[in-house]
């Protein structure tokens, strides 16, 4: 069975295709400013040189089939035709209280998606567009819907409800979410297959941390309680994203600067976090080599972000009455280990102790606590498409 994995954007469409007989991708891309001028698709084949298209991509339809096509080419494509993919898997960002598990998409799925829009109005739309342009240039084929969200619906009421007029719950459906669901659940599943444990008996707590990042706390295999709420805003300081600030202070800066709705939206998303305290950039690399140089606020913006990841894996600890593996994955978890060290020099409490040899490595999985360490500590890459390809395969196998 081959499955193609899409995960649509506003303008951008990432795929792969993968072989579910052994888990290798066989190809991978990125269609690029798709409607905007300067469209490219970059497809690279497995073990081949990448192959690069400047061809205009009007919409996400003619994006698909521009893919299709790679996959299909005599010269650089992996399949003999469209007919050797069984099925589509899409990455679909917000499920709302609708999908606590990945769904084959239906006209009835498509209509949920489509509700859970205001929820997340610059992802939803775009990935029913990957949808619908899959339904138009693949007819008949199975597609999947694996949500960001669906992983945290088995928070209890007490980590996922606001102190808010419980009308708002009721009406507008306003409580946290969670985002980065299925990185949380491949690496906490991961992670249970390096420890030997069964995967219903271990206390994980996940660190996603790239540009956006949350931590999770995974007990039994359940997501039990996670940073990031309502939208991704909530939770850690991020690349650009504020994480947790005193609403007050957000609308005492409104009414100071005299800013609308949507240009403190707009500071809050885009301008805050480490970018905004350190006014070099939202990248960490930047900001470490500028702390290296001797600038005072960038080493302020990564003690900040350490600090408070340190805090909520504190806190998850005493939420799940304690805590065998402590994971670090995504772009700054995986490949930082100044950033791990910085954070795990809080928790001598919990007895974490890391190996400095094994936290200097990079580009595998492997556990970078020392042997007299309490709690175990690992760096395992997140690998998202394969959750959602191993998805699509299960649901069709049933």
């Amino acid at each position: 069975m081959k499955i193609l994995v899409l995960n649509c954007g506003s303008s951008s469409l990432k795929y792969q295709l993968i072989d579910m007989e052994t888990e290798n991708v066989l190809a991978k891309g990125l269609c690029e400013r798709i409607g905007i001028e300067g469209s490219r698709l970059k497809h690279q084949p497995a073990g081949k040189e990448a192959v690069i298209f400047d061809d205009y991509q009007e919409n996400h339809s003619v994006s698909v089939k521009m893919v299709l096509d790679a996959l299909t080419n005599p010269e650089y494509g992996v399949v003999k035709s469209m007919k050797e993919i069984n099925a589509v898997g899409h990455r679909v960002v917000h499920g709302g209280e609708y999908f606590a598990n990945s769904v084959i998409i239906t006209p009835e799925v498509i209509e949920a998606i489509e509700k859970c829009c205001d929820l997340a109005p610059l992802h939803n739309p775009a990935n029913l567009i990957g949808i619908h342009a899959c339904e138009e240039i693949m007819p008949g084929v199975p597609q999947v819907a694996v949500f960001d969200t669906a992983f945290h619906q088995t928070m209890p009421e007490r980590a996922y409800m606001y102190a808010l007029p419980y009308e708002y719950y009721e009406k507008y459906k306003v409580r946290r979410y969670g985002f980065h669901g299925t990185s949380h659940r491949f690496v906490s599943e991961e992670v249970a297959k390096m420890m030997d444990r069964p995967y219903d008996q271990t206390k994980t707590i996940t660190c996603h941390l790239g540009n956006g990042g949350s931590v999770c706390a995974v007990r039994n295999g359940k997501s039990i309680d996670t940073t990031m709420g309502f939208t991704p805003l909530e939770g850690l300081v991020m690349g650009t994203r504020a994480g947790d600030v005193d609403v007050a202070a957000v609308t005492y800066i409104m009414k100071k600067e005299n800013l609308t709705v949507d240009e403190m939206d707009n500071i809050l998303n885009k301008k805050s976090g480490v970018l905004g305290i350190s006014g070099v950039s939202s990248d960490f690399r930047d900001i470490e080599e500028a702390a290296e140089h001797g600038n005072d606020r960038a080493e302020t913006a990564l003690d900040v972000f350490a600090y408070k990841v340190a805090k909520r894996i504190g806190a998850y600890a005493a939420a799940m009455n304690g805590v065998d593996a402590i994971v670090f994955t995504a772009g700054l978890g995986e490949n930082s280990g100044t950033t791990r060290r910085a954070i795990c020099d809080y928790l001598g409490f919990l007895g974490v102790h890391i190996d400095s040899y094994n936290n200097s490595l990079r580009g595998k999985a492997l556990e970078i606590s020392a042997t007299d360490s309490r709690v175990r500590v690992f760096v395992i890459p997140t690998n998202e498409e394969l959750v959602i390809a191993r998805d699509t395969k299960e649901l069709l196998d049933k």
